[in-house]
């Protein structure tokens, strides 16, 4: 006769079943992931305004400033925060700075036909500037206000995080590279390192610009060209 080996175990197993079933419910219809996903990118856009917030409240504090002393509004950005496109203009203009919004009026018109010609729609981009607030009579800032404020524009950039940045202008060319012949630089595809990320960027003139000087918008024509190349390589 062979002895059964009893297994000691058996009623806590079943006793711990016997509480702990009830409670499971199956459902034969699949996970719905996409709402975790939705939940992720909520988080994440809360997260940038949160970060943003921050920013624009330490920009608006900052002392002895001509350029803030002169202005109504901070300007600091429209559009997508999570676009894979951040498109950085010079300064806000009179009506910008009387709306607290990024390319108002005539220029705001053109940036929107600029963009549509290579089917991007405004408000899918990320818009801010290099400045944020306006130069009293629209002077051109001086270097030493562009490198003051490019401090906290390269730290909008980074909590944008985008895949390229498109410069408009030779204020926001200057901002990002120290440079200041437009003329030379722009058309062409260039990189930069911010905390240990490359970025890709691109500069062209401003709608500002093209507005008073239109006979080179055949040149800003190639330089839409040239992104809208970008955007398809990077599969955007």
């Amino acid at each position: 006769m062979i002895k059964k080996t009893l297994n000691q175990n058996a009623k806590y197993d079943q006793e711990l079943l016997n509480v702990v079933e009830p409670d499971f419910v199956y459902n034969s219809k699949p996970i719905n992931r996409l709402k975790i996903i939705q939940n992720d990118n909520e988080l994440k856009d809360h997260n940038k305004h949160e970060l943003l917030l921050d920013l624009k409240n330490r920009i608006n504090s900052i002392q002895n400033c001509n350029l803030k002393s002169n202005s109504k509004n901070l300007v600091m950005g429209d559009g997508d925060v999570n676009s894979s496109i951040m498109l950085i203009g010079g300064v806000p203009g009179k009506i910008e700075d009387e709306s607290a919004h990024t390319f108002q009026g005539d220029v705001g018109v053109l940036l929107r036909k600029m963009l549509l010609a290579i089917n991007l729609e405004l408000e899918k981009v990320y818009t801010t500037y290099s400045i944020n607030f306006r130069p009293l009579e629209d002077r051109k800032p001086t270097p030493q206000e562009i490198k003051r404020y490019s401090v906290f524009l390269k730290e909008h950039i980074s909590i944008i995080d985008p895949k390229i940045i498109i410069l408009m202008g030779s204020t926001a060319m200057e901002a990002i590279t120290g440079l200041n012949k437009i003329s030379i630089e722009r058309g062409k595809w260039k990189e930069m390192i911010l905390i240990n990320k490359t970025l890709q960027f691109i500069i062209t003139f401003s709608p500002s610009y093209l507005l008073r000087f239109p006979e080179n918008k055949k040149y800003s024509w190639k330089d839409l060209k040239e992104i809208r190349k970008k955007i398809d390589k990077l599969n955007m």
